[in-house]
């Protein structure tokens, strides 16, 4: 290509200005803005098209573009700054102008004796120090006549903090197990320029025979997240300088955007109370490590909803730290459930990088409790009246079954009586003895003996003359197989009865030989069920005029009640004489009870 002249340079540059201005630079240069390039020796590191960095013309705009260039030096090391257009040496010193802009500006010599200073479009910055920082200007003079400004802010951080967080270059985020880290380009230039080596820190610790642009890591961990430093070591007027660049690497934890699934709610229909607080949950996962991949949302008949119409929407995002599944939930709160919210239709939407996935929920009224309340109770007290009745007529439930279900014949157990009939005779109490009488010659045979068919011995009544008594007693016990024990009250306290009755021996034994006989069969030896028959109430003492052995009785079985007068006194149907009944062995010795539902 024929080489061109000052002015057609000079043409393509203020094309390429205007273009790179307004952000249209095009390939209409083609090779004639390539060769513009290399003929005015400009840095061509990048695509056709974009070898002309920021910068303007002096006499359109006075000064420089600001923090056109920025740059970032730890303290007590070196940077080398080239003029960005420029890619050789064929421009003399004396084309460019280097000023230092703070209070005052300050010419910046070519001195090789200066910390800093420049070399034409080469700017030195060796061992610098914190008051280095500042502005720094150059200005090219063209050979057509014309010069051009360039700023660089330069910033100058202290050496005991080299992870200033405006040191650092921008970090690294990737997912793969073998990253490489490329060493920045303002490291990499000046090794490239310098002809220095490159070496590699990790958090400051020196990593042994890395010295490539790119640093890899094979297999690399969570362990290997840490701030990489790359040096460049160069020489310059034989003294060497650093230069370094930190960066963070961080290891993304692998990623699965899978479409969404909504794991709740289940079902189409929600249960609520009206005029009570609720809350619709709609939660979806969205994939592993997917945080901020999906988004849910509360609709309400297709509108969205609104804090201020007594709605409220919470919406989060978790991953789980162990699985690392993201779950994203949506909480709607309906601050009080009206008759409208029963007739909307609420819909959850899941937005992703997949199809839209819907869920639509409706609300149903809670069925009120009242019917499954009447219900319980009733069973509850059919139940209490059914238990009621059963314990009222267990007696005669027992009577009748006895009467369907016992055997035809009597089953023989050597005993010939179904009962032995023990009582106390009054002494001095005409009326009481008149009804100890009646009822135990009278009214006891002829309801259980003639009516009801159970025979029974009763002492003064069955006993032959001259028999033994003691033999007789003992004899009859054995052959009875009920023990029927008639009560009657003792003498009143302090009535002349009282004081022959404590005198009375017979008062030690309270009847005689049989009552001592029967409670030791039915208290020691157990061979004896108890029936304990009272006729009368037993007045202020109780039953302590009875022994201590029929005392421990009466507590352990109540005595049943007889009522001299009343309906039932003398029949067998009546209730007091169904109780005697029911406690009669189950068979009795003669013929079966007649009348027993009546």
């Amino acid at each position: 290509m024929a080489e061109l002249t000052q002015d057609e340079l000079d043409q393509y540059l203020d094309f390429v200005i205007f273009y790179y201005d307004s952000k249209q630079l095009q390939s209409d240069c083609g090779k004639n803005f390539v060769g513009a390039c290399k003929e005015l020796g400009l840095r061509k590191d990048k695509p056709q098209g974009e070898c002309i960095p920021e910068f303007v013309k002096a006499e359109d705009q006075p000064g420089c573009l600001e923090d056109l260039e920025s740059i970032a030096v730890l303290e007590g090391e070196s940077w080398l700054f080239v003029h960005p257009f420029v890619i050789n040496a064929n421009f003399s010193d004396e084309e460019f102008s280097w000023y230092r802009n703070d209070s005052e500006i300050h010419y910046i010599s070519s001195s090789e004796e200066e910390r800093i200073h420049h070399h034409g479009p080469v700017l030195f910055l060796l061992n610098l120090t914190l008051d280095d920082s500042s502005l720094y200007t150059t200005r090219w003079d063209t050979p057509s006549g014309r010069y051009y400004n360039l700023c660089i802010n330069v910033s100058v951080f202290p050496a005991n903090n080299p992870w200033d967080p405006e040191l650092l270059y921008f970090e690294i985020k990737i997912p793969d197990e073998n990253p490489g880290i490329l060493c920045p380009d303002g490291v990499s230039l000046i090794c490239n320029d310098m002809k220095g080596e490159i070496t590699w820190y990790k958090n400051l610790t020196l990593l042994p025979g890395e010295h490539e642009k790119t640093l890899r890591l094979n297999g690399a961990t969570k362990e290997d997240e840490a701030i990489y430093t790359c040096m460049c070591t160069w020489r310059h007027n034989n003294h060497t300088y650093n230069s370094t660049v930190s960066r963070w690497l961080r290891l993304e934890e692998p990623s699965s955007h899978q479409p969404p699934h909504i794991f709740y709610p289940i079902h189409n229909v929600h249960i609520a109370d009206q005029g009570s607080n609720t809350k619709l949950n709609c939660s979806v996962f969205c994939g592993v490590n997917a945080d901020g991949t999906c988004s849910v949302q509360w609709l309400m008949n297709g509108q969205e909803i609104f804090k201020e119409d007594g709605y409220n929407v919470n919406v989060s995002s978790v991953t789980d730290n162990k699985s690392r599944q993201t779950i994203s939930t949506a909480v709607l709160t309906i601050e009080k459930v009206s008759a409208q919210d029963f007739k909307a239709k609420f819909k959850c939407i899941i937005y992703s990088s997949h199809p839209t996935l819907e869920f639509e929920l409706t609300l149903e009224q809670r069925a009120t409790m009242t019917p499954h309340i009447i219900k319980g109770v009733c069973v509850v007290l059919l139940c209490l009246l059914l238990a009621a009745t059963i314990k009222y007529f267990t007696v005669d439930l027992a009577l009748l079954f006895r009467q369907l279900l016992s055997s035809s014949h009597h089953h023989d157990d050597g005993k010939e009586y179904d009962a032995y009939v023990i009582y106390q005779a009054q002494r001095g109490n005409m009326a009481m003895e008149k009804t100890l009488s009646h009822f135990v010659i009278d009214i006891l045979p002829s309801v259980l003996e003639k009516t009801c068919g159970f025979r029974l011995f009763i002492h003064d009544r069955d006993e032959l003359p001259g028999e033994d008594r003691l033999e007789l007693v003992e004899m009859r016990m054995r052959l009875s197989r009920r023990l029927m024990v008639i009560l009657t009250a003792g003498p009143e306290p302090g009535s002349d009865d009282t004081e022959q009755y404590k005198a009375s021996p017979k008062h030690l034994v309270v009847g005689g030989y049989d009552w001592q006989v029967g409670l030791h069969q039915a208290l020691i030896q157990r061979e004896m069920s108890v029936i304990l028959i009272q006729l009368e109430d037993m007045g202020p003492q109780g039953y302590t005029h009875l022994p201590v052995g029929l005392q421990h009785l009466v507590r352990t079985i109540a005595p049943l009640r007889w009522r001299e007068g009343s309906r039932g006194a003398a029949a067998s149907n009546s209730r007091f004489w169904k109780r005697v009944r029911y406690m009669m062995p189950v068979t009795p010795s003669k013929n079966k009870c007649s009348n027993l539902g009546s």
